[in-house]
């Protein structure tokens, strides 16, 4: 039961930082376009897929993974590698929840002014996005941190 959980956990991790990772890649190329038509699309798109894979995957990696800690035996607070990652990916959570997600809806609303015939303030979006991408690498370093803590386990 443990292998099973562990691989559950794994598979989450991968859902949720494959969907984090490629968030990152198609705002770029959204933001290239400089088209407020295409970089609404591209912000609703990667709204919609937080919804549906990063939000679910933070779930199950928690889930997953304290059942695997459970099964395995391993004292989650006692377990250096566990508890720094746990923080790490809290930071990321934090990251999101405080900045990144509201910083996605505020791009979308300009870019959203833009298409709706209003002006399309592109100082103020290229402002915000700095920020958004600022967070979003915090967001997205702080579990890949975490990550390599798991695969390497120091101090085990």
């Amino acid at each position: 039961m443990y292998l099973a959980m562990k691989t559950l956990h794994v598979l989450a991790v991968v859902l949720f930082l494959g969907n984090i990772i490629t968030g990152l890649f198609w705002k770029a190329h959204g933001d290239r376009t400089a088209d407020p038509r295409i970089i609404r699309h591209t912000l609703e798109g990667i709204i919609r897929s937080d919804r549906w894979f990063t939000i679910p995957g933070v779930v199950l990696i928690v889930v997953f993974g304290v059942a695997a800690a459970v099964l395995g035996r391993l004292p989650i607070l006692g377990t250096g590698w566990i508890w720094q990652s746990i923080a790490l990916f809290t930071a990321s959570g934090l990251a999101f929840m405080l900045q990144v997600a509201p910083l996605q809806r505020r791009l979308l609303q300009l870019a959203s002014a833009g298409v709706g015939g209003g002006p399309w303030d592109q100082a103020a979006y290229h402002r915000l996005s700095r920020r958004w991408e600022f967070w979003g690498l915090v967001a997205v370093l702080t579990p890949l941190a975490a990550l390599v803590l798991m695969v390497y386990k120091p101090g085990s």
